[in-house]
């Protein structure tokens, strides 16, 4: 793997930390049930990406 794609996928990893985290806290404040199962569903979604990025270095 180049370093130029090394520094991409350390950045996606980045990025997917920050929106999982986002999530997390949006969970937490969080009333409307309905809401908060969405906003549980893009936690995951996260999550797996991260996993994907995480696997590839």
């Amino acid at each position: 793997m180049s370093p130029k794609e090394l520094n991409y996928i350390e950045d996606a990893l980045g990025h997917e930390k920050f929106l999982k985290t986002q999530c997390q806290d949006a969970i937490q404040n969080l009333q409307d049930p309905e809401l908060k199962a969405c906003v549980q569903q893009l936690q995951q979604k996260h999550q797996q990406i991260f996993d994907n990025f995480y696997n590839l270095v």
